[in-house]
C-alpha cells in the first residue's frame, strides 16, 4: 500500500498556528507561524535558535485562511492543478479545505473536494483537496512527494529582537534626561510666570489696578492717573439733561 500522509503533511493540518507560544507567553511577536517539518510542531520566530538546522516552512494568513508560499511548497510535494493566490507579488496556497455551503453549479472549473469555483486549468482549491483526491483515486501519494533536505525561511520573514542591556540602559538615561529637563522648565515656568503674571488688585475706591507680583514687588501708580480713574468709576449716572423745549 502506498504512503498515506507524511509526518510534517499531518503537522500542517492538525497543528495551531498564529495563537501564543506557550514557551514565550511573556515575549513580544510569539505567533506561532511558522512549521518545523522535522519536529512536525509548530513554533514562533523566538524558538528558531532551537531550530536552526531543520526545514523550516513559513506559515502565513490570507483571508482567514492558512497559506504557504508557492515556491516553498513546490520543493515538498507536487502542487500543479493546485489553485496559487497572490499575496505582496508571492503566489501562495491554501493548506486546507475551503468548503461552501452552495454547490458550483455554472460553466467552468470547481473544486474536486469544495465545489469552489475555479480559474481554470485548476481543479483543486487547496492542497488538502488535491491529497485527498489522489488518495482517493491513487491510493498513493509517494509519486508527487519530493526530497527536500533543507528548507529556510524566506529573506522577508522578520525575527524580532529582544531588548538588551545596552537599550535598557539608554531608555532609563533618556527618561532621567527627560524628567530633569521637565523639573527645569517648571522652574523656569514659575519664574516667568512671576515676572509675567499679573494681579487685579481691588482698590477701596473701586478702582482695579495692575501690578507685576515678583518678590513683593508693586507698581506705583500716577496719582493723577488714579484720581481722574476713581472719578470715573465712582461717577454715578444722573437725571439726563435734555434741551429746552422752544
Amino acid at each position: 500500500m502506498g504512503i498515506q500522509r507524511p509526518a510534517w503533511l499531518e503537522a500542517l493540518y492538525t497543528q495551531k498556528f498564529f495563537v501564543g507560544c506557550s514557551y514565550h507567553e511573556t515575549a513580544k511577536k510569539n505567533e506561532k507561524n511558522i512549521c518545523c517539518l522535522d519536529c512536525c510542531t509548530s513554533i514562533c520566530p523566538h524558538c528558531i535558535p532551537s531550530h536552526r538546522f531543520h526545514r523550516l516552512l513559513q506559515v502565513r494568513r490570507y483571508v482567514y485562511h492558512e497559506v504557504v508560499r508557492l515556491d516553498d511548497l513546490q520543493k515538498l510535494i507536487d502542487c500543479s492543478s493546485v489553485q496559487a493566490y497572490t499575496i505582496n507579488s508571492a503566489k501562495v496556497v491554501f493548506i486546507k479545505k475551503r468548503p461552501q455551503n452552495r454547490q458550483f453549479k455554472g460553466a467552468g472549473n470547481y473544486c474536486t473536494s469544495c465545489d469552489r469555483s475555479l480559474q481554470e486549468p485548476y481543479i483543486h482549491c487547496s492542497l488538502g483537496c488535491k491529497v485527498d483526491f489522489v488518495l482517493k483515486h491513487y491510493k498513493d501519494l509517494s509519486p508527487y512527494l519530493r526530497t527536500c533536505s533543507t528548507l529556510t525561511l524566506s529573506p522577508d520573514f522578520l525575527i524580532p529582537q529582544e531588548m538588551g542591556e545596552e537599550e535598557t540602559q539608554s531608555t532609563i538615561v533618556d527618561s532621567e534626561e527627560r524628567m530633569s529637563w521637565s523639573s527645569g522648565s517648571e522652574n523656569n515656568m514659575s519664574v516667568a510666570c512671576n515676572q509675567s503674571q499679573i494681579v487685579r488688585k481691588k482698590r477701596s475706591s473701586g478702582l482695579y489696578v495692575c501690578g507685576r507680583s515678583a518678590n513683593n514687588y508693586k507698581v506705583v501708580v500716577n496719582s493723577d492717573n488714579e484720581d481722574m480713574a476713581t472719578s470715573m468709576i465712582s461717577r454715578r449716572k444722573g437725571i439726563p439733561h435734555r434741551s429746552p423745549l422752544c
